[in-house]
């Protein structure tokens, strides 16, 4: 299998990756939204939990990671839910990880077992993301996961240039383990992109308008019975038709309010919606004077991003309706 990234280049996968990618788990995320509900109001936020989950085995992979941590990174958005993280608004769960709390269990029933187990593997010794560096690292240090899902919401949705994201790409390296950078100037250009990722972005008043609209139908659907949680190991539109073919009105006059026509705007009086989300900080280890550093202790630029970026997330978003 040739696979080729418009981010990471071209690459040859084989054996264990191959049968992974072509399974059925992993194919399903082609249907799973990685902006959640944002494509029902904006057809351009496409990306999917596929093309993300490709992008981190091929960034572990770029940068020395072993094939057992190129099959966690392929594998570690495999439980994620229809719509993604809406599931998370919807359960009123702060710390977004209900499809971790999930994971092992999603993974069990599925065909990837067998498949590890062809090739000698043990789903429980392989699959532990606390077990791999390039993949996973506590907030707000660099890895493969963030690292992937900003570069390519970023490019694609045109604020990141394929030219600056290759210079960033060269400047990263593995230290003792972990990804880090080997210039500030790299590290200001992330924690800038990255920003523009998880605030301009991820709480982009038409993205909260849609997480919210989205959230409503399906607390909805789920106290009408019409959905269980069950359901929601369906693909993004197989839980759509679902809920449409019930003919609930209610829920057919919710869903009704997610077109791209939608208008809204950041406004704090008269505000409709107030949202608030998992803070999301960045503070990528750079390599100075033969030992790491924070970028926050080098640089006064990626502090005041830093205090930017706690104030609006504890803050949260306001949100206007002027057209729905």
């Amino acid at each position: 299998m040739l696979i080729s990234d418009p981010l990471y280049g071209e690459f040859e996968i084989d054996g264990l990756l191959e049968e992974l990618i072509v399974s059925k788990p992993v194919q399903r995320l082609k249907e799973i939204h990685q902006a959640g509900a944002g494509f029902l109001v904006n057809s351009r936020w496409t990306i999917t939990r596929f093309e993300h989950s490709i992008g981190v085995m091929l960034l572990i992979r770029q940068f020395g990671g072993s094939l057992e941590e190129q099959v966690a990174g392929l594998l570690h958005d495999v439980s994620h839910t229809a719509f993604s993280h809406v599931v998370d608004v919807v359960l009123e769960n702060e710390a977004e990880d209900y499809h971790e709390e999930l994971f092992m269990d999603v993974i069990k029933q599925s065909s990837i077992p067998a498949i590890l187990e062809k090739y000698g593997y043990e789903v429980e010794n392989k699959l532990d993301t606390s077990r791999w560096s390039l993949l996973e690292q506590p907030a707000p240090a660099l890895c493969a996961d963030r690292i992937d899902y900003t570069l390519r919401d970023m490019y694609f949705y045109g604020h990141a240039a394929i030219e600056d994201i290759q210079k960033f790409l060269q400047d990263l390296f593995v230290f003792q383990g972990k990804l880090c950078v080997q210039t500030i100037e790299r590290a200001e250009w992330f924690v800038e992109i990255y920003y523009q990722e998880v605030l301009d972005f991820f709480l982009h008043p038409l993205n909260i308008y849609a997480t919210s609209t989205l959230a409503d139908v399906l607390k909805l659907a789920l106290e009408k019975q019409i959905l269980t949680l069950d359901d929601f190991q369906k693909t993004d539109l197989e839980l759509l038709g679902h809920m449409r073919a019930s003919h609930d009105q209610d829920i057919l006059a919710l869903l009704q309010q997610l077109h791209e026509h939608v208008e809204v705007r950041e406004e704090q009086e008269n505000h409709d919606i107030h949202f608030r989300n998992k803070v999301r900080l960045i503070d990528p280890a750079v390599y100075h004077q033969q030992r790491l550093w924070k970028a926050s202790d080098l640089s006064d630029k990626v502090k005041t991003m830093n205090a930017y970026a706690l104030e609006r997330f504890e803050q949260g978003v306001y949100v206007k309706m002027i057209k729905r």
